[in-house]
């Protein structure tokens, strides 16, 4: 049972009713009227950590670490910088172009697959892996509406299959050879601490360490490449076997490259 109730604002429009109540329904979670409870009150309320918000059109998740809402955040600049024709470490590191497929086995806040959807372009295909189906629900419900005045980055969005799933429960279902790319980004093993905005992110997510069995299925699923993101002092690249290291000379983040 998911620790978590769905509620609404304070001041509740219908649309946003029916929102939170269609999202207890499938998350199997209490729907909670909010009146002019708060937040903590709900919490100690129904003795819960988490409470899901229908607010403002979109899903939000408070989490004891603050608010988790879903935003393209830095995918916005990168995708702009990809346009004017700037490089992207990510996108070199998977070897990406225009019709390949991806499959991102740490969904998170959705700013990788983002990136990765936009370079895929309409002929390819990104699907999303999300573990925790709090974040799923948030970054997927954001993901499919999200709007806004930048077509090609909404575009992008909106191309991103999402599925709440165990990344290695999912590889294990997958034929041999049926995906281009397979990109990890687990929770760092030693977090940057300039990334206080990942907090609530934290609080709910999956901090299992990527597993050796997981990267074997993913060699024998991926057609190209298998991509994991660390910090760039982490020791999982050599712990899983990836045997080229790229990034910024001076980034605090790296990707292990593995070339099938």
């Amino acid at each position: 049972m998911i620790n978590a109730i769905v509620t609404t604002e304070r001041k509740v429009k219908e649309a946003s009713r029916i929102l939170a109540q269609q999202t207890a329904e499938r998350l199997q979670l209490p729907f909670v009227p909010r009146g002019t409870v708060s937040i903590d009150g709900l919490r100690e309320a129904h003795g819960v950590d988490f409470v899901l918000v229908a607010k403002q059109g979109q899903l939000m998740l408070e989490t004891p670490e603050g608010e988790m809402f879903f935003h393209p955040n830095m995918a916005h600049l990168r995708v702009k910088n990809l346009r004017l024709g700037k490089p992207d470490h990510m996108v070199e590191a998977m070897g990406l172009r225009p019709g390949m497929s991806v499959l991102d086995c740490t969904l998170g806040f959705g700013a990788d697959a983002i990136v990765a959807s936009f370079v895929a372009g309409e002929s390819g295909q990104v699907t999303g892996l999300e573990v925790s189906p709090l974040v799923c629900a948030v970054v997927g419900y954001g993901l499919a509406h999200f709007h806004r005045d930048n077509l090609v980055l909404q575009e992008a969005m909106h191309r991103i299959r999402v599925v709440q799933a165990d990344d290695l429960s999912y590889l294990r279902a997958q034929p041999d050879n049926s995906v281009d790319i397979i990109y990890f980004d687990p929770m760092f093993r030693h977090p940057l601490t300039t990334s206080e905005n990942l907090n609530p992110l934290r609080s709910v997510a999956d901090h299992r360490p990527v597993s050796l069995e997981t990267v074997a299925e993913a060699r024998r699923v991926a057609r190209r490449r298998i991509v994991l993101k660390e910090n760039s002092r982490s020791c999982e690249f050599s712990r899983l076997g990836f045997p080229e290291i790229a990034g910024g000379r001076y980034s605090p983040v790296h990707y292990g490259i593995m070339k099938l």
